[in-house]
């Protein structure tokens, strides 16, 4: 019944716009239909804000990423199916990260971990080759506030968002991942 419903209104979302041409505008959704747009973690919701700490303590918003598709990653280092993923994450996010979409202007991965041990967060960051500069955690594990807030029942688990941060995507992994953000590029 729910998938009904989203793809019902996304059918009413793509008629609304018509014909026209949307190159020229920052956004796919019209200005005042942003502000109708509710957050939530479902596809066409705008998705929750999330700060957390990076290895160094910095705090870094979800939201500091605007304008570019993201993927919002949940793992952690003692995840073996995580692990066996990262590499196609690097690959993806090397084959992406300058490449410009159809709503947002490059890629980037939010890392959340579900790690308790600093140590063993950030060796797995180094291990894996995890080059890009967003990996967050509260080191909590399944703890997390933000594994309550997006349902996170089992990891690996992600979800994409557009440049407004517009939920397209959740739970893809491997060449459906990778076929979602070649949809996505312009």
């Amino acid at each position: 019944m729910k998938a009904t419903y989203h793809i019902l209104l996304t059918v009413i979302f793509l008629f609304s716009f018509g014909n026209k041409e949307l190159k020229a505008q920052p956004s796919l959704v019209p200005a005042k239909e942003q502000s109708k747009i509710e957050t939530g973690i479902h596809i066409g919701d705008r998705a929750p804000d999330i700060v957390l700490e990076s290895p160094a303590g910095e705090k870094i918003p979800l939201s500091s990423l605007r304008g570019k598709v993201v993927l919002i990653d949940f793992w952690a280092a003692w995840c073996p199916p995580c692990r066996r993923d990262n590499p196609k994450l690097v690959k993806l996010y090397h084959q992406y990260k300058d490449r410009e979409f159809k709503n947002g202007s490059g890629f980037a991965i939010y890392s959340v971990s579900l790690d308790t041990k600093m140590e063993d967060w950030t060796a797995a960051i180094e291990k894996d080759s995890l080059e890009w500069d967003t990996h967050v955690s509260d080191l909590k594990g399944r703890q997390s506030g933000p594994v309550g807030v997006y349902e996170v029942r089992s990891i690996p688990f992600n979800t994409i968002i557009d440049g407004d941060g517009i939920i397209l995507a959740v739970g893809l992994r491997g060449s459906h991942l990778e076929a979602k953000l070649q949809e996505l590029v312009k």
